[in-house]
């Protein structure tokens, strides 16, 4: 089947179309807006989302050969995407990367809440998951819950838009409100977590068969798309970029270098064992345990401005002249204004540029900047229930050589590259061959031709990983006695 498939990331929507056998035949992306009326807020149009999704749709139709047959969605995951009983937003969706909610979570917190919630839905609480939003606008804004009628993903507003089924996937709803040891919905967490009269926001949850749904005629007019055309709702962004690289058996793992740093890996049973950080969700018959970061390639965007680089491409030329290690410099990369939530949580968490010198320039900020990021990927991994043989990468950090090395030598895995430029999509392909073929996600994924790139880790650049991984875990120790008291000066 020709398949289009939409992959709506926080910062661009991108859409890929692909032939019957799975090759890519054409690509196209619009940037999206995040707003920011707060240090704290992260909030997005849903309008906006909506009308970038109908141009992507209707420019690749244009350019297709044959007539589009399935459209499979993907997107970022959490936050809240609120609309009315007409199916009007009541406001800005609320982003996952938001921090106003962070008071509440750490009420949650010191409580033993989030702890023992864990156990149940495997992930842990933070300010941008649906239920921390809804608390918080319980208490500062309840006239939008009262207007409000159902909480959607954003996977999910773009799923309502083209088939008008109001629809939760379960990779949306593991957080909080799936028990994952039973599969089944939980009816203790809006008590639990005093939101009760919230409880009637949550829609249909889809089970993997019923993913599937013929698209509204109207909307299907508006497209220029055939009346028989089927809309997959895929899962979230995360678990869709683990189909695209073929992270689809227990054992294997994968890192998505974007907006945010997720390290992910494959289990056959969630992982409800442990420290209670990172997620635990459900990816057709297996689970992901993830740790997506709140801080990843805006860490980049951030040094690139503060050097003047002007392009990731150019910054990466910075740190190669520079020597390993950056010349004693270090970097914690604790840059969101919503703190951290993997592989640890603090709502105050902030970046520390440690050991800086006269003798240091814009080089080694570089380097220091690619290797703390290294960094990241490896002490997420370490919380994995299993270290893999091999790291798959994708994302758009993953077109850095320099970051990938710099990965295979700080956890000593293979890395494994990707050579498909929109892996998410390519996930959403698989999830539409899963469910309209009736194969499971391994075989979805062999039937497809995709090429990848390896890297090595380099016994040298081992060693040094591993001193630099000891030094970063000493340093964010002593930075977390002052975060606290960083966050109240900040922030008033």
């Amino acid at each position: 089947m020709t398949t289009l498939c939409i992959d709506a990331g926080t910062t661009v929507i991108k859409a890929v179309l692909f032939d019957r056998g799975g090759a890519a035949i054409g690509s196209a992306r619009r940037e999206t807006a995040t707003l920011r009326p707060n240090w704290a807020w992260s909030e997005q149009s849903m309008p906006a989302v909506w009308d970038a999704v109908v141009d992507l749709v209707r420019e690749l139709k244009a350019a297709a050969g044959a007539p589009i047959e399935a459209l499979s969605i993907t997107g970022q995951g959490d936050g809240a995407w609120l609309i009315d009983a007409e199916g009007e937003p009541t406001g800005p969706a609320i982003l996952w990367n938001d921090g106003r909610a962070g008071a509440i979570v750490e009420t949650w917190h010191k409580n033993g809440l989030i702890a023992e919630d864990f156990r149940v839905c495997g992930s842990r609480s933070f300010a941008g998951a649906p239920h921390a939003i809804l608390a918080w606008l319980a208490q500062h804004d309840p006239e939008r819950l009262r207007r409000s009628a159902s909480l959607l993903s954003c996977t999910g507003w773009i799923n309502f838009k083209l088939t008008g089924n109001r629809r939760i996937d379960a990779s949306d709803a593991a957080l909080p409100f799936l028990d994952l040891a039973s599969g089944a919905a939980r009816a203790d967490v809006w008590e639990r977590f005093g939101i009760g009269a919230a409880e009637r926001l949550l829609p249909e949850l889809v089970a993997d068969e019923a993913r599937a749904a013929p698209i509204d005629p109207r909307v299907a007019e508006q497209l220029g798309l055939a009346a028989d055309v089927q809309i997959v709702l895929a899962p979230y962004d995360i678990g869709c970029m683990a189909l695209g690289v073929g992270a689809t058996d227990p054992g294997q793992a994968c890192a998505i270098l974007g907006t945010t740093i997720c390290v992910q890996s494959v289990l056959g049973a969630p992982d409800l064992s442990g420290s209670p950080t990172g997620i635990n969700i459900p990816l057709f018959d297996r689970f992901l345990r993830a740790f997506p970061t709140l801080a990843g390639c805006e860490v980049l965007d951030r040094m690139i401005a503060l050097t003047g680089a002007g392009s990731v491409e150019d910054f990466e030329g910075l740190a190669r002249q520079a020597a390993p290690g950056a010349d004693g410099l270090l970097l914690l990369p604790y840059l969101s204004p919503a703190g951290e939530r993997a592989p640890f949580y603090s709502v105050e968490a902030c970046g520390v540029l440690h050991g800086l010198r006269t003798t240091h320039g814009r080089s080694e900020i570089a380097r220091a900047t690619f290797e703390a990021l290294a960094f990241t990927v490896a002490d997420c991994l370490a919380f994995a229930a299993q270290m893999p043989d091999a790291i798959m990468l994708c994302g758009g950090g993953a077109r850095s050589d320099l970051w990938c090395q710099l990965i295979a030598d700080t956890t000593g895995c293979t890395v494994r590259r990707s050579t498909e430029q929109e892996v998410g999509a390519r996930g959403a392909l698989v999830a539409a061959h899963a469910v309209l073929r009736g194969v499971n996600i391994g075989l979805a994924f062999a039937q497809m031709d995709v090429a990848t790139e390896h890297f090595a880790p380099d016994n040298a650049g081992r060693a040094q990983g591993q001193a630099r991984i000891e030094r970063a875990r000493r340093l964010r120790t002593l930075a977390a006695h002052d975060w606290t008291l960083s966050g109240d000066a900040a922030h008033g």
